[in-house]
């Protein structure tokens, strides 16, 4: 039977150098107690950001000074847990961690209320007056713009103390999804007892042996179907926290407050699902094309994912697969390429899945440390796309961090998708343009459409289940679980159309997405799609200005505000011009993919 390793049997190649950050826990927990204490201090600048343009900057400065070794041991408290969700230590870290930021937080919450009581024109002189608040002006240009959203001092200072509170239902889903929740065993394609994860889950549901899959659907939504009223009551708390932090902070409404701070029109999102919404009848064709290519009676929902062309069986070594990478992402020139390598060589990553350790990839770090990734890789093409995904985020990060200062080191969700998924577009069209086997372009083709498929429109559709959900619980609604399984099942049936069979596991599918619990979150993975195949399209039809406007955007951070920034890259998202581009890209694979299969 097979089994997962554990983190001892990896290779330290395999894995992060997370002790690049700190040596041991006790290292990061001195960061800690020192960031608190740092923050009992600060409050010596209460009531005196006014004072003058020299107080105001030394107060914003000590704030990121204290903010940004904060970053640094929290960041570590989560990638260690991450290891291993079951280590008691880590945990225990990570729970210190959070008190710590709760702490900080409290303890720093008088500047947003008196920093906007500060009357707009003495601000601006504060700026011209003071070379150091130049850095800033951005920050209080966006802190300006939530005055009428920032409450009293004491009002600040008591969600501050609840921010640890407020925010356990994410905790708690990962807890219970990541180290709790067990799937069973089933068997596997050579008829092996193997044991259900996160993991391999995705493997087996495209696997050509339709028991396989049928196994690993079944198996996997019986256990959310279990907990389903457990997962319901922490969703709608999730929810209730959303909807009550925006009336508190005079927001219309959640999404409203969700979408503020990036100043992102709530049009854009509407905008989306209206865009989708018209292409459907485009989706259901391709539906209806996969039904009739599987030769099925009647198509379920774990035949979605299956691959529609056979291959043969091809493990891709990690190694092969940093090449592969590499030469799709080509046209982005030869220093981004020998950073890439840089980082897989520093060990930025984390490769594969073992015991106890977070399910899927991200991309993670601080400030002041290396752009982290965490995979679960399983030797598979769609792995490499994983990678150079999971890559241009950490390429982003280290593109910013290397232009920025601290204050505009991340990224808002809304531009940090769009580096991650223009590697995908640049390789999928690599591979597309390059492949000379019909098989394997047909294969990849499929691959492409089943990634408009996964990103744009099941992305708008989770988009829409939590505006969906948001707008029930702000208008009085009752969120139990019933309500929402016969939300999410009615809004699946939309989308995918009437070639697809109906079953009663898809109504639970809601309850194992993560990103619920980051509220009016994966709207962005659809909008960051558009944009990345306008900026792709943009790079491999244009030359150096193309390319060099892209990598100029990559290392902007959060210095603007997103719609603003990405008109550096050349695509302006406050049209809905972008979507809908995508839209026809998506309904021209589908017609090459018929013909194609025809012949």
């Amino acid at each position: 039977m097979a089994r997962r390793k554990t983190r001892e049997e990896i290779k330290t190649q395999d894995k992060w150098n997370i002790e690049k950050m700190y040596p041991d826990n006790a290292s990061a927990e001195k960061d800690l107690k020192e960031s608190v204490s740092d923050a009992e201090k600060y409050g010596k600048y209460k009531g005196h950001l006014a004072d003058s343009a020299e107080s105001l900057a030394d107060a914003l400065i000590e704030s990121d000074r204290i903010e940004q070794k904060l970053e640094r041991a929290f960041v570590y408290s989560r990638m260690k847990l991450d290891e291993d969700n079951r280590a008691a230590e880590q945990q225990a870290l990570y729970s210190k961690a959070a008190a710590a930021i709760s702490q900080v937080s409290s303890l720093t919450s008088f500047v947003m209320p008196e920093l906007i009581r500060i009357p707009e024109e003495t601000l601006k002189q504060f700026i011209e007056d003071e070379p150091r608040l130049q850095t800033y002006r951005h920050l209080l240009d966006s802190a300006m713009r939530q005055k009428d959203h920032v409450l009293s001092e004491k009002e600040e200072n008591i969600l501050a103390q609840l921010g640890e509170v407020l925010s356990a239902p994410d905790q708690v889903f990962t807890m219970l999804n990541d180290a709790d929740m067990k799937f069973g065993k089933i068997k596997d394609e050579e008829g092996k007892e193997t044991e259900l994860t996160h993991g391999n889950y995705i493997s087996f549901m495209r696997s050509q042996n339709r028991q396989v899959r049928k196994d690993a659907y079944t198996h996997c939504y019986e256990a959310y179907k279990g907990m389903i009223n457990t997962i319901s009551a922490n969703y709608s708390a999730n929810v209730k926290t959303d909807v009550i932090s925006a009336r508190l902070r005079n927001y219309p409404s959640a999404r409203a407050a969700a979408l503020s701070s990036g100043r992102i029109p709530e049009s854009v999102y509407d905008n989306l699902i209206d865009s989708v919404h018209s292409a459907l009848p485009k989706m259901y064709e391709y539906v209806k094309l996969r039904k009739k290519l599987l030769g099925l009676d009647e198509l379920k929902m774990y035949d979605i994912y299956v691959p529609l062309v056979k291959l043969p069986k091809k493990k891709i070594r990690f190694q092969q697969a940093v090449e592969i990478g590499k030469e799709g992402l080509a046209p982005l020139g030869d220093a981004y390429l020998q950073q890439f390598q840089k980082g897989i060589d520093s060990r930025w990553i984390d490769i594969y899945e073992t015991e106890g350790k977070t399910s899927g990839a991200y991309s993670f770090g601080s400030y002041d440390s290396d752009p982290y990734v965490l995979m679960n890789f399983d030797s598979t093409l769609e792995d490499v796309f994983t990678l150079v995904h999971e890559m241009g985020h950490s390429m982003n990060s280290w593109l910013t961090r290397k232009t920025q200062p601290y204050v505009y080191g991340g990224h808002s969700i809304f531009t940090a998708e769009v580096a991650s998924t223009v590697n995908e577009t640049l390789l999928m069209k690599h591979l597309l343009k390059t492949e000379s086997d019909p098989e394997m372009k047909k294969y990849i083709l499929n691959m492409y459409l089943d990634a408009f498929k996964g990103t744009l429109f099941r992305q708008t559709m989770f988009a829409e289940f939590e505006k969906k959900t948001h707008e029930y619980a702000e208008n009085g609604g009752g969120l139990t679980a019933d309500w929402m399984n016969k939300t999410y099942d009615e809004l699946n049936t939309e989308y995918f159309g009437p070639a697809l069979s109906h079953d009663d596991y898809i109504q639970y599918e809601w309850a194992r997405i993560p990103h619920f619990y980051n509220s009016f979150y994966v709207y962005q993975y659809a909008t960051g799609y558009s944009a990345a195949n306008a900026i792709a399209d943009r790079i491999l039809n244009g030359g150096e200005k193309e390319r060099d406007d892209y990598l100029k955007f990559l290392s902007l951070g959060s210095s603007d505000y997103p719609v603003e920034l990405l008109k550096v890259a050349g695509v302006d998202m406050s049209q809905r011009e972008p979507v809908d581009r995508a839209m026809k890209v998506f309904s021209g694979l589908v017609d090459e993919f018929a013909e194609l299969m025809e012949e």
